[in-house]
């Protein structure tokens, strides 16, 4: 095997198979990706204001949830996602793509519960109880004063976590869903060129997290220059 005999190799695939990779998994890949983050953010924000509820068991709960969740593989959680999802709502009639999509948001989300609470944490106390000095309720201070401060550290962190969630929905290919390394799978098991077409998916994947880790750096020193 030469560089030249993979070069003609990979030129041939991707003039082949490219709206296999490039169609539809990366289509597939990045629709997973968002609707993991997004919705991994919204449960991930409730868990959050949870584990801060003056409510000890329902505190409890949540940290068991978290520490549960980030203890054990992503993998383990995906084959239950994918056994048990569909148990639990038959008359849904959820397929393939959106029970993994559930293993992925509740993963998601208790990593995002911490990063939100701490961007909570860390707007100064001194803020809260000004509000509070003013009149204003506990749930609008919340809604009015900490949240709109603790944006600014949630959101970078949240663009790191997009990120992330890229690379780790690669394990969706265990269950063909579509996505990029399922794209490599389908390919190879067609081509038998294992080598040439992970390098095309390897290359897809680094343009996709650098891309979009460069938008994250530059709105960071945004929002540092706004400060």
């Amino acid at each position: 095997m030469t560089f030249t005999s993979v070069l003609q190799n990979i030129i041939k695939l991707l003039s082949k198979y490219w709206d296999v990779f490039l169609l539809k998994g990366v289509s597939v890949t990045l629709a997973l990706s968002a609707i993991t983050v997004c919705c991994g953010a919204v449960l991930g924000a409730l868990l959050a204001l949870m584990k801060m509820s003056p409510l000890r068991p329902l505190r409890w709960l949540v940290t068991a949830f978290v520490e549960v969740i980030r203890g054990t593989p992503m993998l383990l959680q995906l084959y239950v996602g994918y056994f048990i999802v569909p148990l639990m709502f038959p008359a849904l009639g959820l397929g393939t793509f959106a029970s993994i999509s559930v293993a992925l948001v509740i993963n998601s989300a208790a990593y995002v519960s911490e990063i939100i609470r701490s961007g909570i944490q860390a707007v100064d106390v001194g803020q809260g109880e000004a509000a509070r000095s003013l009149g204003l309720s506990k749930g609008q201070t919340m809604r009015k004063v900490i949240l709109p401060q603790a944006v600014k550290n949630i959101l970078p962190a949240l663009g790191n976590e997009f990120i992330t969630i890229i690379k780790e929905t690669s394990l969706a290919s265990t269950f063909f869903v579509g996505d990029l390394m399922t794209s490599y799978l389908i390919v190879k098991g067609a081509t038998y060129l294992a080598f040439e077409s992970l390098i095309i998916v390897g290359i897809i994947y680094f343009l996709l997290t650098f891309t979009l880790s460069k938008l994250v750096g530059a709105y960071e020193r945004r929002l540092k220059q706004s400060d």
